[in-house]
């Protein structure tokens, strides 16, 4: 262990031993809580303002993030669905032989910061991993306990119909993310070790510098990495062990006034030992745990749903006829149930936000447009394959009337026992009831979702936190410690409140980010020319 990985593990003991005192202290999760929810309320409010559109209350920032999904499809001739299979064979890597080549046509015609733009990807392989690292490290990020946990959310708050919009805001994302993560690698820093530095902080003020914008590239470039530190702490971190402890308590019966903070706790500590190896550690395990997570859990979802065939059509159809026509128990009607889907797919696959392409910046290639096609798989995966299976899996459970659609209190669904459930908790009784014991194969899929979301979002909330802070050693550790601290808090405060902080930290990133792409989306379209004259070009 060199002395960096020692300070880091002193800090984190630091840290974390008054946590282990305090622990045994009856009632330290509910004063956690309690001290949390007030901001949690507030910001939540701040974040989703609604305006008054066609005669409905609808969140200007769902408005923006979906304005810009709709015109990124149309204006690259959907790209979403064109490409697709483009996609899928950069991935495998079938074009990487490109790479040792100069792109046809190259001119080096303008700089940035002092250094040629063009230049900084044609002066050989620069970058940290190649395409299915960045997209497995990309894809833990998004696939996460939203497609598990807030898809019950979804279904619980707006009802089956929630999902349809769920599949409608992921294919319309795809456009979203091809844009953001070919900017991202275009516009990315790469330092003399080799490091690379990329997101939107650097598309927003390098691009907008570059189109006249220099003010407001670095005022969208500032705001952006402090919401993305934010979100860091919220939906990428204290939401994950939030659901990750519910579903250990519950499935071991682990009840107490303090065992959230204990889980939080050993969250951190394995947490901890990762982020110390940065993007290429983080990438070795994400590549490893995320295909592992991913089958592991779609295998479960389809034995479930090919062991219930018969309730398939009947899912499908409640989906679709619910998505215009909700049951009256649900709250705000047609547009309720639209928004409950666009909001909680925006959390799950987080196209539009910008996160993502913090990942793909990282990838080793000469062409920007070769990862923003790998980014619009992001939201397929995500969103229209795994949240729709898991949404089928709590439809097909709630058949004969097990919990109360629209009947949701502080995020928790009424059961017909009485009882309330909600979140991870509420899937995994739709596991266990088709096939008894499932739950605990959840489980697993739940840590490990909860891990690997974690550990990219910390990448991500570092690489943010180092744009405004430097790129010092000092700041690193101070960064890494902070966000651990709330690896603990998320396992001790509530669902509703997690919910409300995470939600609106995630989504608060669309704002500067969608407004930057508005400004730079003419340069991807040069960029996806480029890139498919070259894989078009005959081979010599």
């Amino acid at each position: 262990m060199n002395l960096r990985q020692k300070q880091l593990m002193a800090l984190m003991g630091f840290i974390l031993f008054p946590f282990l005192i305090q622990a045994q202290t009856k009632g330290l999760d509910e004063r956690i809580n309690d001290a949390f929810m007030p901001f949690a309320i507030w910001w939540e409010k701040l974040i989703f303002t609604e305006i008054p559109l066609f005669g409905f209350s609808i969140p200007l920032v769902l408005i923006l993030l979906l304005s810009g999904a709709l015109f990124f499809t149309i204006y690259f001739g959907f790209v979403n669905l064109r490409h697709f299979l483009t996609a899928i064979q950069v991935v495998r890597g079938k074009y990487d032989a490109l790479e040792t080549l100069g792109p046809p046509g190259l001119k080096h015609v303008h700089a940035v910061d002092g250094d040629i733009v063009d230049t900084i990807r044609d002066e050989g392989h620069h970058g940290e991993v190649n395409h299915f690292q960045a997209l497995a490290t990309a894809v833990s990020g998004t696939v996460g306990l939203g497609n598990i946990a807030m898809v019950a959310v979804a279904i619980s708050i707006g009802g089956p119909g929630a999902t349809f919009w769920m599949i409608v805001a992921g294919l319309l994302g795809m456009s979203s993310k091809f844009v953001e993560c070919t900017l991202g690698v275009k516009y990315r820093d790469i330092d003399e070790g080799g490091n690379v530095y990329g997101g939107p902080m650097y598309y927003l003020s390098r691009g907008l510098k570059e189109r006249g914008f220099q003010k407001l590239g670095k005022v969208l470039a500032a705001v952006f990495a402090i919401l993305c530190v934010g979100a860091s702490f919220g939906g990428g971190n204290a939401f994950q062990t939030n659901q990750a402890a519910a579903q250990i308590i519950e499935r071991f019966d682990l009840h107490g006034a303090a065992s959230g903070s204990i889980v939080g706790i050993v969250f951190a500590i394995f947490v901890g030992i990762v982020i110390i190896g940065g993007i290429k550690r983080i990438a070795k395990v994400t590549e490893k745990v995320v295909p592992f997570m991913a089958a592991l859990y779609v295998a479960a979802a389809l034995f479930i749903i090919f062991s219930n065939i018969s309730y398939v059509d009947n899912a499908f159809s409640l989906i679709f006829s619910e998505a215009f026509t909700p049951r009256a128990t649900i709250t705000g009607g047609f547009i309720g149930v639209m928004i409950q889907g666009f909001r909680r797919a925006a959390f799950s696959n987080e196209a539009g936000a910008g996160s993502a392409a913090i990942a793909h910046a990282a990838v080793n290639t000469r062409f920007a447009a070769s990862e923003g096609l790998v980014g619009l798989l992001e939201p397929f995966i995500d969103t229209v394959v795994i949240c729709t299976m898991t949404a089928v899996v709590i439809i097909m459970f709630n058949m004969d009337g097990a919990f109360a659609y629209g009947d949701v209190v502080n995020g928790q669904a009424l059961m017909a026992d009485g009882t309330r459930v909600g979140g991870v908790n509420l899937t995994s009784l739709a596991f266990d009831g088709a096939i008894p014991g499932s739950s605990y194969v959840l489980v697993l899929a739940v840590v490990l979702f909860a891990f690997s979301t974690i550990l990219s979002w910390s990448y991500y909330g570092l690489q943010s936190w180092k744009y405004l802070f430097g790129r010092s050693r000092s700041m690193d550790l101070t960064y890494k410690c902070i966000f651990l601290l709330f690896t603990i808090l998320g396992a001790a405060i509530t669902l509703d409140a997690v919910i409300k902080f995470s939600d609106s930290m995630i989504l608060a990133l669309v704002f500067p980010n969608i407004i930057g792409l508005f400004f730079l989306f003419p340069k991807v379209r040069e960029e996806l020319h480029r890139y498919l004259k070259a894989i078009r070009a005959p081979k010599t």
